[in-house]
Protein backbone atom coordinates (compact mmCIF):
# COMPACT_ATOMS: atom_id res chain seq x y z
CA UNK A 1 0.00 0.00 0.00
CA UNK A 2 1.26 3.47 -0.93
CA UNK A 3 0.67 6.11 1.73
CA UNK A 4 -0.14 9.56 0.33
CA UNK A 5 -1.42 12.26 2.67
CA UNK A 6 -4.04 14.52 1.13
CA UNK A 7 -5.87 17.46 2.67
CA UNK A 8 -9.43 17.97 1.45
CA UNK A 9 -9.57 21.40 3.15
CA UNK A 10 -6.51 22.69 1.28
CA UNK A 11 -6.84 25.22 -1.54
CA UNK A 12 -4.38 23.06 -3.51
CA UNK A 13 -6.32 20.79 -5.94
CA UNK A 14 -6.24 17.05 -5.19
CA UNK A 15 -4.50 16.30 -8.49
CA UNK A 16 -1.72 18.72 -7.54
CA UNK A 17 -1.43 17.26 -4.02
CA UNK A 18 -1.02 13.70 -5.33
CA UNK A 19 1.44 14.82 -8.00
CA UNK A 20 3.59 16.76 -5.50
CA UNK A 21 3.65 13.96 -2.93
CA UNK A 22 4.64 11.30 -5.49
CA UNK A 23 7.23 13.61 -7.02
CA UNK A 24 8.78 14.29 -3.61
CA UNK A 25 8.94 10.59 -2.69
CA UNK A 26 10.64 9.80 -6.02
CA UNK A 27 13.18 12.61 -5.66
CA UNK A 28 14.04 11.60 -2.10
CA UNK A 29 14.34 7.91 -3.04
CA UNK A 30 11.43 6.76 -0.90
CA UNK A 31 10.03 5.40 -4.13
CA UNK A 32 12.97 3.73 -5.87
CA UNK A 33 13.77 3.27 -9.56
CA UNK A 34 11.84 0.35 -11.04
CA UNK A 35 9.31 0.24 -8.23
CA UNK A 36 5.77 -0.44 -9.44
CA UNK A 37 3.04 1.98 -8.40
CA UNK A 38 -0.51 0.91 -7.53
CA UNK A 39 -3.00 0.81 -10.39
CA UNK A 40 -4.91 4.05 -10.76
CA UNK A 41 -8.24 2.46 -9.82
CA UNK A 42 -6.75 0.88 -6.65
CA UNK A 43 -5.04 4.11 -5.54
CA UNK A 44 -8.19 6.12 -6.19
CA UNK A 45 -10.22 3.73 -4.04
CA UNK A 46 -7.59 3.90 -1.27
CA UNK A 47 -7.59 7.72 -1.29
CA UNK A 48 -11.33 8.08 -1.80
CA UNK A 49 -10.99 10.18 -4.94
CA UNK A 50 -12.05 9.88 -8.55
CA UNK A 51 -9.90 7.63 -10.73
CA UNK A 52 -9.50 10.58 -13.15
CA UNK A 53 -7.72 12.52 -10.39
CA UNK A 54 -5.06 9.82 -10.05
CA UNK A 55 -4.84 9.37 -13.83
CA UNK A 56 -4.04 13.08 -14.34
CA UNK A 57 -1.41 13.04 -11.58
CA UNK A 58 0.24 9.95 -13.09
CA UNK A 59 0.10 11.45 -16.61
CA UNK A 60 1.85 14.61 -15.42
CA UNK A 61 4.62 12.61 -13.73
CA UNK A 62 5.05 10.47 -16.85
CA UNK A 63 5.28 13.61 -19.00
CA UNK A 64 8.02 15.01 -16.74
CA UNK A 65 9.98 11.75 -16.73
CA UNK A 66 9.41 10.67 -13.12
CA UNK A 67 7.28 7.66 -14.07
CA UNK A 68 7.11 5.35 -17.07
CA UNK A 69 4.15 3.33 -18.32
CA UNK A 70 4.78 -0.22 -19.53
CA UNK A 71 2.06 -1.59 -21.78
CA UNK A 72 0.22 -4.50 -20.17
CA UNK A 73 2.35 -4.27 -17.02
CA UNK A 74 1.64 -1.03 -15.16
CA UNK A 75 3.33 2.20 -14.06
CA UNK A 76 6.88 2.26 -12.64
CA UNK A 77 9.34 4.78 -11.14
CA UNK A 78 11.74 5.78 -13.91
CA UNK A 79 15.49 5.36 -13.74
CA UNK A 80 17.58 8.43 -12.82
CA UNK A 81 14.81 10.43 -11.14
CA UNK A 82 16.30 10.43 -7.64
CA UNK A 83 17.96 13.67 -6.59
CA UNK A 84 20.07 13.53 -3.44
CA UNK A 85 20.11 16.91 -1.80
CA UNK A 86 22.53 17.59 1.03
CA UNK A 87 20.73 18.27 4.30
CA UNK A 88 20.45 21.93 4.99
CA UNK A 89 22.98 23.27 7.47
CA UNK A 90 21.63 24.85 10.62
CA UNK A 91 21.80 28.59 10.31
CA UNK A 92 23.68 30.51 12.91
CA UNK A 93 22.00 33.63 14.14
CA UNK A 94 23.51 36.68 12.45
CA UNK A 95 25.36 39.11 14.60
CA UNK A 96 23.04 41.85 15.73
CA UNK A 97 23.22 44.93 13.57
CA UNK A 98 22.30 48.40 14.67
CA UNK A 99 19.15 49.93 13.33
CA UNK A 100 19.73 51.60 9.98
CA UNK A 101 18.86 54.92 11.59
CA UNK A 102 21.99 54.59 13.76
CA UNK A 103 24.35 54.48 10.78
CA UNK A 104 25.79 57.62 9.23
CA UNK A 105 26.91 56.81 5.71
CA UNK A 106 29.23 59.26 3.93
CA UNK A 107 28.74 57.49 0.61
CA UNK A 108 29.50 59.71 -2.36
CA UNK A 109 27.39 60.26 -5.45
CA UNK A 110 24.01 60.08 -3.71
CA UNK A 111 21.81 63.18 -4.00
CA UNK A 112 19.27 64.13 -1.34
CA UNK A 113 16.65 61.45 -1.94
CA UNK A 114 14.11 63.26 0.23
CA UNK A 115 14.15 66.22 -2.16
CA UNK A 116 13.71 64.39 -5.42
CA UNK A 117 10.85 66.25 -7.18
CA UNK A 118 8.80 63.04 -7.21
CA UNK A 119 5.37 64.68 -7.14
CA UNK A 120 6.15 66.90 -10.10
CA UNK A 121 7.80 64.02 -11.94
CA UNK A 122 4.74 61.87 -11.29
CA UNK A 123 2.38 64.54 -12.62
CA UNK A 124 4.34 64.88 -15.85
CA UNK A 125 4.59 61.09 -16.20
CA UNK A 126 0.82 60.78 -15.83
CA UNK A 127 0.23 63.47 -18.45
CA UNK A 128 2.72 61.86 -20.82
CA UNK A 129 1.14 58.43 -20.46
CA UNK A 130 -2.38 59.74 -20.97
CA UNK A 131 -1.48 61.77 -24.07
CA UNK A 132 1.00 59.36 -25.66
CA UNK A 133 0.36 58.17 -29.19
CA UNK A 134 0.19 54.44 -29.84
CA UNK A 135 3.73 54.38 -31.31
CA UNK A 136 5.20 55.44 -27.97
CA UNK A 137 4.23 52.06 -26.54
CA UNK A 138 6.04 50.17 -29.28
CA UNK A 139 9.75 49.64 -29.90
CA UNK A 140 11.71 52.87 -30.05
CA UNK A 141 14.84 53.98 -31.86
CA UNK A 142 18.09 52.76 -30.25
CA UNK A 143 19.50 56.30 -30.16
CA UNK A 144 16.54 57.61 -28.16
CA UNK A 145 13.57 59.90 -28.64
CA UNK A 146 14.15 62.93 -30.84
CA UNK A 147 12.36 65.26 -28.42
CA UNK A 148 14.81 64.36 -25.64
CA UNK A 149 17.89 64.48 -27.87
CA UNK A 150 16.88 67.91 -29.21
CA UNK A 151 16.21 69.20 -25.71
CA UNK A 152 19.52 67.82 -24.44
CA UNK A 153 21.51 69.34 -27.30
CA UNK A 154 20.18 72.81 -26.45
CA UNK A 155 20.57 72.28 -22.69
CA UNK A 156 24.17 71.04 -22.94
CA UNK A 157 25.15 73.90 -25.25
CA UNK A 158 23.64 76.42 -22.84
CA UNK A 159 24.95 74.99 -19.56
CA UNK A 160 28.09 73.01 -20.42
CA UNK A 161 29.40 74.47 -23.67
CA UNK A 162 28.95 71.15 -25.48
CA UNK A 163 28.86 71.54 -29.27
CA UNK A 164 26.57 69.00 -30.92
CA UNK A 165 23.45 68.33 -32.96
CA UNK A 166 20.62 66.08 -31.74
CA UNK A 167 21.67 63.26 -34.07
CA UNK A 168 25.04 63.07 -32.28
CA UNK A 169 23.35 62.07 -29.01
CA UNK A 170 22.55 58.52 -27.96
CA UNK A 171 20.37 58.00 -24.89
CA UNK A 172 21.62 55.24 -22.58
CA UNK A 173 20.39 53.43 -19.50
CA UNK A 174 22.77 55.33 -17.23
CA UNK A 175 26.49 56.04 -17.40
CA UNK A 176 27.50 52.39 -16.89
CA UNK A 177 25.94 51.39 -20.20
CA UNK A 178 27.60 54.39 -21.85
CA UNK A 179 31.04 53.20 -20.68
CA UNK A 180 30.34 49.71 -21.99
CA UNK A 181 29.28 51.05 -25.39
CA UNK A 182 32.40 53.21 -25.60
CA UNK A 183 34.62 50.22 -24.83
CA UNK A 184 33.04 48.19 -27.65
CA UNK A 185 33.02 51.15 -30.02
CA UNK A 186 36.63 52.23 -29.65
CA UNK A 187 38.63 49.17 -28.67
CA UNK A 188 39.04 45.44 -29.15
CA UNK A 189 40.22 42.81 -26.63
CA UNK A 190 43.88 43.32 -25.86
CA UNK A 191 43.88 47.04 -26.72
CA UNK A 192 45.26 49.56 -24.23
CA UNK A 193 43.14 52.28 -22.65
CA UNK A 194 44.16 54.99 -20.19
CA UNK A 195 42.35 55.65 -16.91
CA UNK A 196 42.98 58.15 -14.16
CA UNK A 197 44.43 56.83 -10.93
CA UNK A 198 42.49 56.75 -8.64
CA UNK A 199 39.24 55.93 -10.42
CA UNK A 200 36.05 53.98 -9.53
CA UNK A 201 36.66 50.21 -9.62
CA UNK A 202 33.31 49.71 -11.39
CA UNK A 203 34.68 51.48 -14.47
CA UNK A 204 37.81 49.34 -14.43
CA UNK A 205 35.65 46.23 -14.23
CA UNK A 206 33.57 47.31 -17.24
CA UNK A 207 36.68 47.68 -19.37
CA UNK A 208 38.31 44.53 -18.02
CA UNK A 209 35.16 42.60 -18.95
CA UNK A 210 35.74 43.74 -22.55
CA UNK A 211 39.28 42.32 -22.42
CA UNK A 212 40.95 45.74 -22.47
CA UNK A 213 44.34 46.48 -20.90
CA UNK A 214 44.18 49.37 -18.45
CA UNK A 215 47.13 51.75 -18.09
CA UNK A 216 46.89 54.08 -15.12
CA UNK A 217 48.06 57.70 -15.10
CA UNK A 218 48.13 59.36 -11.69
CA UNK A 219 46.09 62.39 -10.70
CA UNK A 220 47.32 65.30 -8.60
CA UNK A 221 45.70 68.51 -7.35
CA UNK A 222 45.41 69.70 -10.98
CA UNK A 223 43.87 66.54 -12.39
CA UNK A 224 45.35 64.02 -14.82
CA UNK A 225 49.12 64.35 -15.10
CA UNK A 226 49.14 64.75 -18.86
CA UNK A 227 52.93 64.90 -19.08
CA UNK A 228 52.96 61.17 -18.29
CA UNK A 229 50.80 60.18 -21.26
CA UNK A 230 53.73 60.01 -23.68
CA UNK A 231 55.00 56.88 -21.92
CA UNK A 232 51.92 54.93 -23.09
CA UNK A 233 52.14 53.75 -26.72
CA UNK A 234 49.01 53.73 -28.89
CA UNK A 235 46.12 53.80 -26.39
CA UNK A 236 42.68 53.52 -27.96
CA UNK A 237 41.19 56.13 -25.66
CA UNK A 238 41.85 58.19 -22.53
CA UNK A 239 39.02 58.46 -19.98
CA UNK A 240 39.06 61.65 -17.91
CA UNK A 241 36.81 63.51 -15.48
CA UNK A 242 38.11 67.03 -16.16
CA UNK A 243 35.44 69.13 -14.44
CA UNK A 244 35.53 67.29 -11.09
CA UNK A 245 37.83 64.29 -10.90
CA UNK A 246 36.48 61.35 -8.95
CA UNK A 247 37.44 60.77 -6.24
CA UNK A 248 40.07 63.48 -5.63
CA UNK A 249 37.92 66.35 -6.90
CA UNK A 250 40.57 68.23 -8.89
CA UNK A 251 39.74 70.34 -11.95
CA UNK A 252 41.83 69.93 -15.10
CA UNK A 253 43.23 73.38 -16.10
CA UNK A 254 43.26 74.62 -19.67
CA UNK A 255 46.98 73.92 -20.10
CA UNK A 256 46.53 70.22 -19.34
CA UNK A 257 43.35 70.06 -21.42
CA UNK A 258 45.27 71.31 -24.43
CA UNK A 259 48.12 68.91 -23.74
CA UNK A 260 45.66 66.02 -23.53
CA UNK A 261 43.99 66.98 -26.82
CA UNK A 262 47.37 67.35 -28.53
CA UNK A 263 48.31 63.87 -27.32
CA UNK A 264 45.04 62.50 -28.74
CA UNK A 265 45.63 64.14 -32.11
CA UNK A 266 49.23 62.93 -32.29
CA UNK A 267 48.44 59.33 -31.38
CA UNK A 268 45.06 59.10 -33.08
CA UNK A 269 43.26 58.08 -29.90
CA UNK A 270 39.93 59.41 -28.61
CA UNK A 271 39.30 61.33 -25.39
CA UNK A 272 36.28 60.18 -23.37
CA UNK A 273 34.97 62.88 -21.03
CA UNK A 274 32.96 61.77 -18.00
CA UNK A 275 31.28 65.00 -16.90
CA UNK A 276 31.01 63.95 -13.27
CA UNK A 277 29.21 66.22 -10.76
CA UNK A 278 29.86 69.35 -12.85
CA UNK A 279 26.46 70.98 -12.24
CA UNK A 280 27.05 71.49 -8.51
CA UNK A 281 29.86 74.02 -8.44
CA UNK A 282 30.05 76.28 -5.39
CA UNK A 283 32.80 78.69 -6.37
CA UNK A 284 32.27 80.57 -9.60
CA UNK A 285 30.36 79.15 -12.58
CA UNK A 286 30.56 75.53 -13.75
CA UNK A 287 33.71 74.69 -15.71
CA UNK A 288 33.07 74.35 -19.44
CA UNK A 289 33.26 70.93 -21.02
CA UNK A 290 36.40 69.54 -22.62
CA UNK A 291 34.27 68.46 -25.58
CA UNK A 292 33.68 72.10 -26.51
CA UNK A 293 37.40 72.46 -27.32
CA UNK A 294 37.51 69.56 -29.80
CA UNK A 295 34.10 68.07 -30.70
CA UNK A 296 35.65 65.78 -33.35
CA UNK A 297 38.03 64.12 -30.88
CA UNK A 298 36.02 63.93 -27.63
CA UNK A 299 33.14 61.64 -26.63
CA UNK A 300 31.08 63.21 -23.84
CA UNK A 301 29.21 61.12 -21.23
CA UNK A 302 26.56 62.47 -18.87
CA UNK A 303 23.86 61.14 -16.57
CA UNK A 304 20.93 62.31 -14.45
CA UNK A 305 21.67 60.00 -11.51
CA UNK A 306 23.18 62.71 -9.34
CA UNK A 307 21.19 65.67 -10.62
CA UNK A 308 17.84 63.98 -9.95
CA UNK A 309 18.01 60.39 -8.65
CA UNK A 310 19.98 57.16 -9.20
CA UNK A 311 16.68 55.33 -9.82
CA UNK A 312 16.28 57.34 -13.04
CA UNK A 313 18.40 55.16 -15.32
CA UNK A 314 18.93 57.75 -18.03
CA UNK A 315 22.29 58.85 -19.36
CA UNK A 316 23.65 59.90 -22.72
CA UNK A 317 26.60 59.90 -25.08
CA UNK A 318 27.57 62.84 -27.30
CA UNK A 319 29.59 61.41 -30.17
CA UNK A 320 31.64 62.80 -33.03
CA UNK A 321 29.61 62.22 -36.25
CA UNK A 322 31.99 59.49 -37.44
CA UNK A 323 31.02 57.24 -34.50
CA UNK A 324 27.25 57.73 -34.44
CA UNK A 325 26.10 54.95 -36.80
CA UNK A 326 28.28 52.26 -35.23
CA UNK A 327 27.25 53.25 -31.71
CA UNK A 328 23.56 53.21 -32.61
CA UNK A 329 23.95 49.62 -33.77
CA UNK A 330 25.79 48.67 -30.56
CA UNK A 331 22.99 50.25 -28.53
CA UNK A 332 20.37 48.34 -30.52
CA UNK A 333 22.16 45.07 -29.86
CA UNK A 334 22.52 45.95 -26.18
CA UNK A 335 18.88 46.57 -25.23
CA UNK A 336 16.96 47.72 -28.33
CA UNK A 337 16.11 51.08 -26.77
CA UNK A 338 15.76 52.99 -23.51
CA UNK A 339 12.32 53.52 -21.93
CA UNK A 340 10.36 55.87 -24.20
CA UNK A 341 7.94 57.18 -21.57
CA UNK A 342 10.76 58.20 -19.23
CA UNK A 343 12.55 59.94 -22.09
CA UNK A 344 9.48 62.00 -22.98
CA UNK A 345 8.92 62.85 -19.32
CA UNK A 346 12.51 64.02 -18.93
CA UNK A 347 12.31 66.09 -22.10
CA UNK A 348 9.23 67.90 -20.82
CA UNK A 349 10.79 68.29 -17.38
CA UNK A 350 13.81 70.06 -18.93
CA UNK A 351 11.78 72.10 -21.44
CA UNK A 352 9.60 73.54 -18.67
CA UNK A 353 12.68 74.72 -16.77
CA UNK A 354 12.16 72.34 -13.86
CA UNK A 355 15.61 70.78 -14.12
CA UNK A 356 17.56 74.03 -13.91
CA UNK A 357 15.39 75.30 -11.06
CA UNK A 358 15.93 72.02 -9.20
CA UNK A 359 19.69 72.26 -9.73
CA UNK A 360 19.72 75.84 -8.42
CA UNK A 361 17.83 74.83 -5.26
CA UNK A 362 20.01 71.81 -4.63
CA UNK A 363 23.23 73.72 -5.27
CA UNK A 364 22.30 76.08 -2.44
CA UNK A 365 21.49 73.16 -0.12
CA UNK A 366 24.63 71.18 -0.98
CA UNK A 367 26.83 74.23 -0.52
CA UNK A 368 25.47 74.55 3.02
CA UNK A 369 26.18 70.88 3.73
CA UNK A 370 29.65 71.17 2.21
CA UNK A 371 30.38 74.10 4.50
CA UNK A 372 29.16 72.20 7.58
CA UNK A 373 31.33 69.22 6.66
CA UNK A 374 34.39 71.41 6.18
CA UNK A 375 33.82 73.16 9.50
CA UNK A 376 33.23 69.87 11.34
CA UNK A 377 36.46 68.41 9.98
CA UNK A 378 38.46 71.46 11.03
CA UNK A 379 36.87 71.56 14.48
CA UNK A 380 37.50 67.86 15.11
CA UNK A 381 40.90 67.46 13.49
CA UNK A 382 42.33 71.00 13.40
CA UNK A 383 45.58 71.15 11.44
CA UNK A 384 45.71 67.34 11.12
CA UNK A 385 43.41 67.34 8.09
CA UNK A 386 43.66 68.83 4.62
CA UNK A 387 40.48 69.19 2.57
CA UNK A 388 40.65 68.43 -1.16
CA UNK A 389 38.28 68.79 -4.10
CA UNK A 390 35.46 70.59 -2.32
CA UNK A 391 34.66 73.26 -4.91
CA UNK A 392 32.24 71.05 -6.84
CA UNK A 393 30.03 68.00 -6.50
CA UNK A 394 28.56 65.96 -3.67
CA UNK A 395 31.74 64.87 -1.90
CA UNK A 396 35.14 66.01 -0.74
CA UNK A 397 38.34 64.21 0.23
CA UNK A 398 39.85 64.50 3.71
CA UNK A 399 43.62 63.94 3.79
CA UNK A 400 44.71 63.16 7.37
CA UNK A 401 48.18 63.76 8.72
CA UNK A 402 49.84 60.66 10.20
CA UNK A 403 46.63 58.60 10.03
CA UNK A 404 46.38 55.61 7.73
CA UNK A 405 43.04 53.97 7.12
CA UNK A 406 44.11 50.43 7.87
CA UNK A 407 41.73 47.53 8.43
CA UNK A 408 42.01 48.11 12.20
CA UNK A 409 41.12 51.81 11.91
CA UNK A 410 38.23 51.04 9.57
CA UNK A 411 36.91 48.48 12.05
CA UNK A 412 36.95 51.08 14.84
CA UNK A 413 35.08 53.49 12.57
CA UNK A 414 32.51 50.81 11.79
CA UNK A 415 32.02 50.22 15.50
CA UNK A 416 30.95 53.85 15.74
CA UNK A 417 28.27 53.14 13.10
CA UNK A 418 29.94 55.39 10.55
CA UNK A 419 30.77 54.52 6.95
CA UNK A 420 33.62 56.33 5.18
CA UNK A 421 35.39 55.33 1.98
CA UNK A 422 39.19 55.21 1.77
CA UNK A 423 40.62 56.62 -1.45
CA UNK A 424 42.83 53.52 -1.44
CA UNK A 425 39.74 51.55 -2.52
CA UNK A 426 39.78 53.49 -5.79
CA UNK A 427 43.54 53.49 -6.33
CA UNK A 428 45.14 51.39 -9.07
CA UNK A 429 48.58 51.94 -7.53
CA UNK A 430 48.23 50.57 -3.97
CA UNK A 431 51.12 52.68 -2.69
CA UNK A 432 49.20 55.95 -2.76
CA UNK A 433 46.40 57.69 -0.86
CA UNK A 434 46.38 55.56 2.31
CA UNK A 435 45.68 58.66 4.44
CA UNK A 436 42.69 59.93 2.46
CA UNK A 437 38.97 59.19 2.69
CA UNK A 438 36.05 60.20 0.49
CA UNK A 439 33.21 61.88 2.38
CA UNK A 440 29.93 62.30 0.54
CA UNK A 441 27.37 64.71 1.95
CA UNK A 442 24.57 64.93 -0.63
CA UNK A 443 22.14 62.66 1.24
CA UNK A 444 23.04 63.66 4.83
CA UNK A 445 21.50 66.31 7.02
CA UNK A 446 23.76 68.86 8.68
CA UNK A 447 23.10 67.21 12.06
CA UNK A 448 24.12 63.82 10.68
CA UNK A 449 27.28 65.32 9.18
CA UNK A 450 28.32 66.88 12.48
CA UNK A 451 27.54 63.73 14.46
CA UNK A 452 29.31 61.53 11.93
CA UNK A 453 32.53 63.56 11.99
CA UNK A 454 32.48 63.60 15.81
CA UNK A 455 32.19 59.80 15.80
CA UNK A 456 35.00 59.61 13.25
CA UNK A 457 37.19 61.60 15.64
CA UNK A 458 36.37 59.19 18.48
CA UNK A 459 37.13 56.17 16.30
CA UNK A 460 40.48 57.48 15.10
CA UNK A 461 41.76 58.77 18.41
CA UNK A 462 40.19 56.22 20.74
CA UNK A 463 39.82 52.45 20.97
CA UNK A 464 36.33 52.78 22.46
CA UNK A 465 33.71 50.91 20.45
CA UNK A 466 30.42 52.42 21.57
CA UNK A 467 28.63 55.51 20.39
CA UNK A 468 29.27 58.40 22.72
Amino acid sequence: MLWLPIDRNSSTPLIRQIYLELRQQILQGTLTAGQKLPATRALATQLGVSRNVVLEAYDQLIAEGYLESRAGSGTYVAQGATWSVLPSQPRSEPASEPDSADWIDFRSGIPDLERVPSKLWGQITKQVGAAAAAEVFGYGSPEGRLELRSTLAAYLQRTRGVICQPDQIIITSGAAQAFGLVAKLLAAPGDTVVLEDPTPPEIRHIFAAQGLTVQAVSVDERGLQTDKLSAIPEPRFVLVTPSHQFPLGSVLPIQRRIELLEFARTTGCTVVEDDYDSEFRYEGTPVSSLQGLDPERVIYIGTFSKILAPALRLGYLVLPPAYVAACRELKRLSDLHTSSLEQITLAQFIQAGHLERHIARMRKLYRQRRNVLRQSLLENFSDCVKILGDSTGLHLVADFKNIEFTAEVMQRIKQKYVKVYPVLNYAIDPNQHSQKVVLGYGNLSTDAIQTGIARLNQAIYSTASTIQ
